[in-house]
């Protein structure tokens, strides 16, 4: 009966295997306290130190995994402030504590919500101030740091997000245009985890890829290894969707899409997550050309690609979409051809060109609006 019992324990507790664990971390909760003020001295009046404090800095080539290596409790404390004495009448500040997080970061709080945004290198947010040195306002007891549990939410920054249903070849895709290396095989669901991809032209210019776990349908509630990982579409510039040219099916209990329709299913499901991505400009990529049947099979839907108003006649109800996305752009590829892949390149890169060209003729325009307006503006007049 003991040996049972301890080999049930045993399984209980087995730890995961090494493969299993993501080492990708996006989110991260954070305990943080402000430093306590220094008692001041009411005998010469001296004033205790002010509490050090704690700041969130953003910090290019850092990590939420690096902040928890030098925070392990998840509690950073900022130090006490000096209290007053003889030899120092004025007590020190507390040593204040500055947290390096990565670049894209968004600090929540339960009650209130988003609080900041660490979008940019060197940009700081003060998470808990530290407490008052005491004086003779308040009887010269210092007072305590400020105590606050916040969330650190980190958002990918990059200028393409590629959006697809497992097994569409994202990663051959990822892999082929850029430098990274992702697992590659011939089931579902080899990408576990998000990651940056750099693509590089001959003229030193650089556009950021964001390669994303596989949706599947209802990732916007909360089904399959996608729907924590929409986030971070969000800040991206261009979505880039990659499609199956044979559609693509989950299991043999789930119904099998083809092409057209899966298009529908990326466009519904990135709609219920928030409808402003659709907004987004967008290119689609009709992949594994090169299996037989593939002209065949992208002859029958490829008048709709373009017009994905007219296909919805060939969408089934529970697909349909209230606002589609507008593509700008149609590549048929196989991700294996590097003569296709350097099209992709061109072509993501000339979007996102376009895009820049239309944002800055923009606040042109809103500039010379607002100088003729001033111009316009006239003082009044001396009888």
């Amino acid at each position: 009966m003991v040996f049972i019992q301890n080999y049930l324990l045993k399984s209980v507790n087995k730890p995961i295997r090494s493969y299993l664990r993501s080492r990708f971390l996006d989110t991260l909760r954070l305990t943080t306290k402000g430093g306590h003020g220094g008692n001041g001295l009411p005998k010469y009046g001296g004033v205790g130190g002010q509490g050090g404090a704690v700041y969130f800095v953003a910090k290019e080539g850092k990590s939420l995994r690096d902040v928890v290596k030098k925070y392990p409790a998840k509690r950073v404390v900022a130090g006490n402030g000096e209290e007053s004495s003889k030899a120092r009448i004025l007590g020190r500040r507390g040593l204040d504590q500055k947290v390096e997080v990565p670049v894209g970061i968004r600090v929540l709080d339960q009650e209130t919500g988003i609080i900041s945004e660490l979008d940019e290198e060197g940009k700081s947010y003060l998470a808990a101030g530290g407490g008052s040195g005491g004086c003779a306002g308040n009887s010269f007891l210092g007072k305590p740091g400020q105590l606050r549990t916040v969330t650190l939410d980190l958002k990918l920054i990059a200028d393409v997000g590629l959006v697809g249903f497992p097994n569409a070849g994202k990663s051959t895709l990822v892999k082929a245009i850029s430098n990274a290396s992702p697992k590659i095989a011939s089931y579902p669901f080899t990408t576990i985890r998000p990651q940056i991809a750099t693509i590089e032209y001959e003229d030193y210019r650089q556009i950021t890829i964001a390669d994303l776990p596989g949706l599947i349908e209802g990732a916007h509630a909360n089904f399959g290894m996608g729907h924590k990982f929409l986030k971070h579409v969000e800040r991206t510039r261009l979505l880039l969707i990659i499609v199956d040219v044979f559609g693509f099916q989950l299991s043999q209990q789930h119904r099998k899409r083809n092409c057209l329709e899966t298009i529908y299913a990326l466009n519904k499901e990135l709609e219920l997550y928030d409808k402003a991505l659709l907004d987004k400009p967008c290119a689609l990529i009709i992949n594994k050309m090169d299996k037989e049947g593939a002209v065949e099979e992208i002859c029958k839907y490829e008048q709709y690609f373009h017009s994905l108003e007219e296909g919805l006649k060939l969408c089934p109800e529970e697909l349909t979409p209230t606002k589609l996305l507008s593509i700008d752009t149609v590549i048929p590829i196989s991700a294996k051809s590097m003569k296709e892949i350097e099209k992709v390149k061109q072509e993501v890169r000339t979007i996102l060109d376009l895009k820049a060209e239309e944002m800055l003729q923009e606040e042109s325009t809103d500039r010379n609006e607002q100088l003729q307006q001033k111009l316009s503006e006239r003082g009044p007049k001396v009888v």
